[in-house]
């Protein structure tokens, strides 16, 4: 055992690697702890993932409502009253090629393991425009059925013009007053039948040719600054809030070439969370999967690390 830059020790070996502190990582490393397994959970930033972006969840059964960061945290905590450990560092490398697994990290080491549950999350395209991320859940929000709810009755924008932008705005008709869908082109790419609900929608109007130059608010979105691409015209359209869906990027640039991907990039798993390489799982919001949620990312952390214990350990 060694001592690494201020941070608890850790092994050259574990049962279980976690790569990704997210709520789907921190069920893995609970379950592994609860089965009498080591486990480190490797994360590069902060434990909770999109949790800690995440202002207020009320869809976590048992729980009527939380901030995000304290569920993450307590999440955390639980993982670690079973004997879990939590290292920050990034992973540069994997090797998966043998029976034990190798995990090469940028502080310069390397951990190895029978058994590594993939668990880097997934990453919400941004417009990267000035207030998105001073307002980020202060009314900009990147998840209708995450957020839906606190815009009960309120004018909300959505911008997006694919299945997933058109199924967010679906589902806000059914909760706000009014969505108003800003899409850069004149047409949508989403499938005709999401288009022809859509369109049937009396309050769901749309802003065609039409891009966000600016989110502005006092502490929660008030308005946006917008630019027509035809005219060049600007003009500032009053919300209550914003919802982007322009899409999502896995976070799986690490494992291209080591584990089956599927078209989109997301890692593929059969029922019980295990790629195509024996003992490599993949949790949460990384696997090809239909719902990403708080409560579908423990679940598989749940799964893959039960069906790990059962399989590669005596």
């Amino acid at each position: 055992m060694f001592f690494v830059g201020g941070q608890t020790h850790i092994k050259d070996y574990y049962d279980i690697i976690v790569i990704g502190g997210g709520p789907a990582g921190m069920s893995a490393a609970l379950y592994a702890g609860r089965a009498g397994l080591s486990c480190l959970v490797i994360e590069s930033n902060i434990s909770g993932g999109q949790m800690n972006e995440t202002d207020i969840i009320e869809n976590y059964p048992g729980i009527d409502e939380i901030q995000g960061a304290v569920l993450a945290e307590k999440m955390k905590r639980h993982a670690e009253k079973f004997g879990a450990q939590f290292h920050t560092a990034t992973v540069v490398e994997v090797d998966f090629s043998g029976q034990v697994k190798r995990v090469k990290l940028d502080d310069g080491n390397t951990i190895s393991s029978e058994v590594v549950v993939i668990a880097t999350g997934a990453s919400h395209r941004k417009l990267n425009v000035p207030g998105e991320r001073e307002l980020s859940a202060k009314g900009v929000s990147y998840c209708a059925t995450c957020d839906g709810h606190f815009f009960k009755g309120k004018t909300v924008a959505l911008v997006g013009g694919g299945d997933t932008a058109m199924t967010e705005a679906l589902y806000l008709s059914n909760i706000v007053e009014k969505v108003i869908v800003i899409h850069r082109r004149d047409k949508l790419r989403a499938t005709k039948i999401l288009q022809d609900r859509a369109f049937k929608k009396e309050n769901i109007e749309f802003l065609w040719n039409t891009i966000v130059k600016e989110i502005r608010g006092n502490g929660k979105v008030e308005s946006l600054l917008l630019e027509n691409k035809k005219t060049g015209e600007s003009f500032t359209l009053k919300v209550d809030g914003i919802f982007i869906a322009i899409g999502i990027t896995p976070n799986t640039e690490l494992f291209k070439g080591k584990v089956n991907l599927d078209s989109q990039g997301y890692i593929l798993t059969d029922e019980n969370m295990e790629t195509n390489i024996k003992g490599v799982y993949a949790v949460g919001d990384v696997r090809s999967k239909r719902l990403r949620q708080v409560i579908t990312a423990v679940a598989d952390g749940a799964i893959a690390v039960t069906h790990a214990a059962e399989n590669y350990f005596d």
